[in-house]
C-alpha cells in the first residue's frame, strides 16, 4: 500500500510543458505513480488536491544560508513554506570565522532539517589572500579534506576570478583538488569576458550567478557557463535576450543572499521567480528554472520532476504564475501547510562559535581618522556607494587635516574596518559617499567575506557606541543615533547567525533595516550593501582590515597625491590607505548598472 495519495490535481510536466489531470501516489520518499484520475489505489493517507497544481520542490543551485541571519533549522522552517525542498548552500561566511568546523556545524544542522542541504566547500578563505585577514585560510589540501564530508557536492564559488585568469598557483591547486574529485565548481566573475572568460571556463569554472549586462550574460551563456540569475540581475532586457535565442540555453533562478524579514515578506525562490515572470520570463520557464534545471546541474537526477521513481519533493500550488504554495512535501512528507511549517525547528546543538569577536569595544577616539599627512587640505579616494548593488566606484574627495586628523566634507562619512579575529590588532579607515546621512552609524560583524567589524558613521560618539553594543552581543548588526543605540540584531553564532526564535530575528532585522533608512543609508538592500563594503573581490574599491583595495588591479590602491601606505604592523592603522585609481570609464558587467533591481553581493 502507497503511503500517500494526492487526487484531483493537475501535475504541470516541466518535461513537456503539458498540464494534465492525474493522481500521484507516493511511497515513502519516492513517487511512485502518475497515474490517471481515479485510477490509483487507496492509501493510507489522501490528500485532495482539487483545483491545485502538483509542480516539483523547488531547488536553489546558489545560496548562503548565513545570509539569513538565521541557523540551519530556523532557515529551513522559513524557506521550506515557500516550496525550496532543496539547496546548494555555500557556507564560505561561517568557514571564514571558523574554518572547517563552521562547515563541519552547518552540514549536522542542515542534515536535521526536512530540507535537503547540499554543501560546497569554500573556495577562497580568504577571499583575496594577502589584503584581508579572516579568522581562517583553506588551502588545497584543507580544501581536498573538506570535499570528502557527508554532503558535499561542490567547490563554492571562485570569487578570486582575477587569479584564475593569472594562474596563481593557490587557486590553481584549489581547482585541480576539485577537477580530480570530479565535483561541480561554482563561479563568481562578474563583467568579464573575452578571453579572460575563455580562461576562466578552461580552469573548470562554468557557473555564474553575478550581475552582467545582457550582452555579457549572453556571451558567458553561448560557452557554455550556466547562469544562475538572482533577483539583482533579473531585467527585460536580460529575459528577452535568452527567450529570443534560436535554443534557449540552461538557467536558473537562485537566491544568493536573502535576510530573515525579506524572506518572511517577500519569499525565497517563489518570489525570484514571480520577479522574472514581471520581467516577462513564461511561468512555465521560471517553474524550470526552480526545479529541473537547477536539479541537473546539481547532479540530482533523483528529483525536479513529478516522475514515478523520483524523491516526492512536491508543491502544489493555486496557479503557476503566483509560485505560492498551498502544500510542501518534502521526501514525501508534508512538511509544510499554507505558509507555515508543519515540524518544529530545533538546533540540537548549544550555539557554537559564540566568542568569535575578539576586540574590545573601541572609545569614540579610536574612530578619529589619522591618515598621516600633513595638516591642510589634501585629496584622498571615497568610496562610492550607489543605493541599487553592491558596486562601488572610487572618488576623489578633499579632507581637512588639522593636528593630525581628518575632518570630512559635509557629505561623506566615515569607514573603519577593524579585525576581530583575535590575531591581529590591524584596522583601516577611508571616507564613503554616495549617502546623505544625518548624524549616526552602523556597525555589523557580517561584512563579506572575512566578517571583520565594519563600522559606518558621521559621528564618533554614535560609531563607538554601535560597535559596542554588537562586540558585547557577540556579533550582529546594530544602528546608533546621537551615541545610543536604536535598533540591534544580535548575531552570536560566528557574528553571523542568531539562534534566536525566528519571529525575533524577523522583527530585529527589520527594525535594523528601518533605521539605516531613517539614518538616510537607503538600498535595496542594505545589510548587503554595507556588508560588501569590505570585499575585495567585488568591484571596483573596498576597504579591508589592511586597506583600500584596488579591485580590477587586484592591488593596494595609489592616492591622488602620492602613493599611500597600506596597513603597517599590527596595532596601527594605514595612512589614507592604499587606494584605486581616479574612477574612470565604467567597464563592461557588474560596474554598468541597470536601475531598479535589489542589491545581493555580486
Amino acid at each position: 500500500m502507497d503511503d500517500l495519495l494526492i487526487q484531483h490535481g493537475r501535475v504541470v510536466s516541466v518535461l513537456t510543458g503539458e498540464t494534465f489531470a492525474a493522481d500521484v501516489t507516493v511511497s515513502g520518499d519516492t513517487i511512485s505513480g502518475v497515474l490517471p484520475p481515479g485510477t490509483a489505489r487507496p492509501a493510507r493517507e489522501h490528500l485532495d488536491a482539487a483545483g491545485l497544481l502538483v509542480v516539483p520542490g523547488y531547488v536553489d543551485a546558489h545560496m548562503h544560508v548565513e545570509s539569513s541571519f538565521l541557523t540551519p533549522a530556523t532557515f529551513a522552517a522559513l524557506a521550506v513554506p515557500h516550496g525550496t525542498t532543496t539547496v546548494l548552500a555555500d557556507p564560505h561566511e561561517i568557514v571564514n570565522v571558523a574554518g572547517a568546523d563552521g562547515l563541519r556545524w552547518l552540514a549536522r544542522a542542515g542534515a536535521r532539517t526536512p530540507m535537503t542541504m547540499l554543501l560546497g566547500v569554500p573556495s577562497c578563505v580568504p577571499s583575496l589572500p594577502g589584503f584581508e585577514t579572516a579568522g581562517a585560510d583553506l588551502d588545497a589540501a584543507a580544501v581536498a579534506e573538506l570535499l570528502d564530508e557527508p554532503g558535499v557536492v561542490a567547490l563554492g564559488e571562485v570569487m578570486d576570478y582575477r587569479a584564475v585568469v593569472s594562474g596563481e598557483r593557490r587557486i590553481r591547486e584549489v581547482l585541480r583538488v576539485a577537477r580530480d574529485r570530479g565535483v561541480i565548481i561554482d563561479g563568481h566573475c562578474p563583467g568579464i569576458s573575452g578571453a579572460d572568460l575563455s580562461a576562466y571556463l578552461a580552469a573548470g569554472i562554468d557557473s555564474d550567478h553575478t550581475k552582467n549586462l545582457p550582452d555579457v550574460a549572453l556571451e558567458k551563456a553561448r560557452l557554455g557557463m550556466h547562469l544562475q540569475i538572482q533577483e539583482k540581475s533579473i531585467s527585460p532586457e536580460l529575459i528577452r535576450g535568452l527567450l529570443d535565442l534560436p535554443l534557449r540555453p540552461p538557467f536558473s533562478l537562485v537566491t544568493d543572499d536573502v535576510a530573515a524579514d525579506a524572506l518572511l515578506t517577500l519569499g525565497h525562490l517563489d518570489h525570484v521567480a514571480r520577479r522574472a515572470v514581471r520581467a516577462g520570463l513564461p511561468p512555465l520557464e521560471a517553474l524550470r528554472a526552480i526545479t529541473v534545471v537547477p536539479a541537473s546541474r546539481l547532479r540530482l537526477h533523483d528529483r525536479g520532476s513529478v516522475t514515478p521513481g523520483r524523491r516526492a519533493d512536491l508543491v502544489l500550488l493555486e496557479d503557476l504564475a503566483s509560485f505560492q504554495p498551498a502544500v510542501v512535501i518534502a521526501g514525501g512528507t508534508i512538511v509544510a501547510r499554507d505558509g507555515a511549517p508543519t515540524w518544529e525547528p530545533t538546533d540540537d546543538d548549544a550555539t557554537p562559535f559564540r566568542d568569535s569577536v575578539r576586540l574590545t569595544p573601541p572609545s569614540a577616539g579610536a574612530f578619529a581618522w589619522r591618515p598621516g599627512l600633513p595638516d591642510g587640505p589634501k585629496q584622498v579616494l571615497a568610496i562610492r556607494v550607489n543605493p541599487v548593488d553592491t558596486s562601488t566606484a572610487a572618488e576623489t574627495v578633499t579632507i581637512d587635516v588639522r593636528d593630525g586628523i581628518a575632518r570630512l566634507p559635509a557629505d561623506a562619512a566615515s569607514l573603519a574596518v577593524l579585525h576581530r579575529h583575535g590575531r591581529t590588532g590591524d584596522r583601516a579607515m577611508a571616507p564613503v559617499v554616495g549617502m546623505t546621512l544625518g548624524e549616526g552609524a552602523a556597525a555589523t560583524t557580517y561584512a563579506h567575506d572575512s566578517h571583520n567589524l565594519v563600522v559606518l558613521g558621521t559621528s564618533r560618539d554614535s560609531m563607538a557606541a554601535a560597535s559596542r553594543a554588537v562586540i558585547d552581543a557577540g556579533g550582529g548588526v546594530a544602528v546608533a543615533r546621537h551615541g545610543k543605540v536604536v535598533a540591534l540584531l544580535p548575531l552570536p553564532v560566528a557574528g553571523l547567525m542568531s539562534d534566536a526564535p525566528a519571529d525575533r530575528v524577523v522583527a530585529q532585522a527589520a527594525a535594523v533595516r528601518e533605521a539605516l533608512h531613517e539614518w538616510g543609508y537607503r538600498h535595496a538592500n542594505v545589510f548587503m550593501s554595507l556588508a560588501t563594503l569590505t570585499l575585495p573581490v567585488s568591484p571596483a574599491l573596498k576597504l579591508t582590515d589592511r586597506g583600500l583595495v584596488d579591485v580590477e588591479r587586484r592591488d593596494w590602491a595609489v592616492q591622488p597625491e602620492g602613493e599611500a601606505t597600506r596597513a603597517g604592523e599590527p596595532g596601527t592603522a594605514p595612512s589614507v590607505g592604499p587606494t584605486v585609481p581616479r574612477a574612470g570609464k565604467p567597464r563592461r558587467g557588474e560596474d554598468a548598472q541597470v536601475p531598479g533591481k535589489r542589491g545581493g553581493r555580486g
